[in-house]
């Protein structure tokens, strides 16, 4: 428990939210190649994803490296636009505004889905949620102004 503590804490610093952008994704892309889709490293403290979205000026795939929170029942996942708290939406947010088909590569398996961005009353709830689940949101979403965009990914059939 105190090591989780400890990364919960780092992570709520400012200088991780330069620094971990730059290196968590390259990092979680290079293990999750090498494993095959087997290994995410930073799902060893967070469950997380590989989102393959479609870009939304592209139209080409982007693949991104997320932390994920599986809903009970493990039928559905709910994305975090945090961006580490910094100041703009993450790309991939936009992505699966313009277009919510994606697919995630879950526990090495490939899964097509769609995303639909929570508002309201149902937000709020998932938002609840979200920080007993992990306290470091909170911070993100105190250090800026826009209101952190929440998905949920249910698969397609």
């Amino acid at each position: 428990m105190i090591g989780v503590r400890l990364v919960q804490k780092v992570s709520s610093t400012r200088a991780f939210a330069k620094v971990a952008p730059h290196v968590i994704p390259a990092l979680d892309r290079a293990v999750h190649r090498l494993t095959r889709g087997k290994v995410l490293l930073s799902a060893q403290m967070l469950p997380g994803v590989i989102l393959t979205s479609t870009g939304a000026r592209s139209g080409l795939p982007r693949r991104a490296p997320l932390a994920c929170m599986p809903e009970e029942g493990g039928g559905s996942w709910i994305l975090v636009g945090s961006n580490f708290g910094r100041t703009g939406h993450p790309a991939w947010t936009g992505n699966l505004l313009a277009r919510p088909d994606a697919e995630i590569s879950w526990k090495g398996h490939d899964v097509p889905v769609t995303a639909e961005l929570l508002t309201g009353e149902e937000r709020a709830a998932v938002w609840k949620a979200l920080l007993a689940f992990w306290p470091p949101y909170a911070t993100y979403q105190n250090r800026v102004e826009r209101q952190i965009r929440l998905f949920r990914l249910t698969p397609r059939s």
